[in-house]
């Protein structure tokens, strides 16, 4: 037997070249949940920085300081088994949705395809219907192509530069990072920041868009660990659909041998990943609906009824009973619910104080005149709150005095340090090394404390 291969087939090729997606405008109910959902998140993006509590910025998370201010609460460094908390709960909330719906938020709220779906609306607005653009960049430019592809950049550049500089006023202060603009006076490294993420947006919606999806993104590519049977997601009737055939709107399909589906080739055209979904389930998938309002549409134009393309599961196109709660996903919907809970009561019970304590490292004692040890220290005391609070010092043990510049007033979010001398009396002193409890109070609340441990020696 004999195999003629050509030289260009046994080159491996690591990515394979792709015509552009021309992604066509569709309307539906669908379409209208994707942009409610779409405009609630880029609004929320927008507004947040702008929402003062207590005279602050409500959420700011300021690296320069380490402090990450958001409402009532400031976090810092030593607070990251928090944030570990936090990821916990995204993740379980992650898995308990994609095993119920899949990739939902791919489709809806995922910033990559709101962002995508604004760029194309632009593109849309300027250069025309799908057909149109089809067209345009087939052509010779000409001067009317030239300024709308000019203007639609110049609009895209403007939306990417408002998406930077409000994602870097999440980590500056918003109003004086806008004032520094108008004023012309940032600094060198706001603006390579802002120039970064700018460059990013516009890259990512205006030309990457379904290529981040397919080849950048890791959740297509694990989500399949996390489907079974009865997880909702976008699919094609095939049963019903094929065979697939065009046909006019008042012949029979049966007498015609064929299916419900009309080969329209809707779906493909309005899929922002550019999939043929009747090819059955693929990773590129975000379940964005596009197709199913599309197909809807066709059924309804065409007497037939919807649903040839709909949101189901695997056991529900083959005839069975669709089940919802089974033990995947209740298992991940109860440690969803606990690690949540978790993470409420960790904040709950979260003491606005930190303090460490540091030893003199002059001296590792000191003796007066009537033999008394002193020991010295210094405490790094940690104001947690939004508010400005004095704090007082105390010692537990009854046998050695405590010495330190009465109640320690510390700003919002500020550290300060606190010398601390404890002494004993030689009566008092029965072992080199003793354990020493110290606490640190908010004053005129003294539940709330921190307690600490640390060694007193004595010779």
């Amino acid at each position: 037997m004999k195999f003629n291969f050509k030289e260009e087939d046994l080159i491996i090729k690591p990515y394979k070249s792709e015509s552009p997606v021309y992604v066509r405008k569709q309307k539906g109910d669908y379409q209208r949940i994707r942009q409610f959902t779409g405009l609630a998140f880029v609004l929320l993006f927008l507004l947040i920085p702008w929402l003062n509590f207590q005279g602050n910025q409500a959420v700011l998370l300021d690296i320069g300081k380490q402090q990450f201010h958001i409402f009532s609460y400031t976090f810092f460094p030593q607070d990251f088994t928090i944030l570990a908390g936090l990821l916990i709960v995204s993740c379980y909330l992650l898995f308990f949705i994609t095993t119920w719906l899949g990739r939902i938020w791919c489709g809806y709220t995922c910033p990559q395809t709101v962002w995508t779906f604004s760029f194309i609306w632009v593109e849309e607005w300027l250069e025309g219907s799908r057909n149109q653009r089809i067209k345009r960049d087939e052509q010779p430019m000409t001067l009317d192509t030239l300024a709308r592809k000019s203007g639609k950049h110049f609009i895209w550049g403007l939306i990417a530069f408002l998406t930077a500089t409000t994602f870097i006023s999440y980590f500056l202060p918003a109003r004086e990072l806008y004032l520094d603009l108008l004023q012309w006076q940032w600094d060198g490294l706001t603006a390579f920041w802002v120039l970064f993420f700018a460059v990013c947006t516009y890259g990512n919606a205006g030309f990457l868009r379904e290529k981040m999806c397919i080849y950048m993104c890791p959740y297509s590519r694990f989500q399949s660990a996390m489907f079974d049977k009865n997880t909702i997601l976008v699919a094609y009737d095939k049963l019903r659909g094929e065979n697939r055939g065009r046909r006019k709107r008042k012949e029979d399909p049966k007498a015609l041998d064929l299916g419900d589906c009309v080969d329209c080739n809707l779906c493909v055209e309005v899929c922002p990943v550019g999939i043929d979904i009747r090819n059955g389930l693929q990773y590129e998938c975000i379940n964005c609906g596009a197709c199913v309002d599309a197909c809807d549409q066709t059924m309804a134009h065409f007497n037939y009824p919807k649903g040839l393309i709909s949101y189901t599961s695997e056991n529900a196109l083959e005839g069975k009973k669709a089940r919802l709660l089974r033990p995947k996903i209740i298992g991940y919907g109860i440690m969803s619910i606990l690690a949540m809970a978790f993470m409420v009561f960790t904040l709950q019970v979260r003491v606005p104080i930190e303090f460490s304590i540091l030893r003199d490292r002059g001296a590792l004692f000191q003796l007066d005149f009537k033999d008394n040890v002193t020991n010295s220290y210094l405490l790094k005391v940690t104001n947690k709150s939004k508010l400005d609070r004095a704090f007082n010092v105390s010692v537990l043990e009854a046998t050695i005095s405590l010495s330190v510049d009465g109640n320690v007033m510390i700003k919002a979010g500020e550290i300060a340090s606190v010398p601390v001398h404890l002494t004993m009396t030689p009566e008092n002193i029965s072992q080199r090394v003793t354990q020493v409890t110290l606490v640190v109070a908010v004053d005129n609340m003294p539940d709330v404390k921190v307690v600490k441990e640390t060694k007193f020696f004595a010779n």
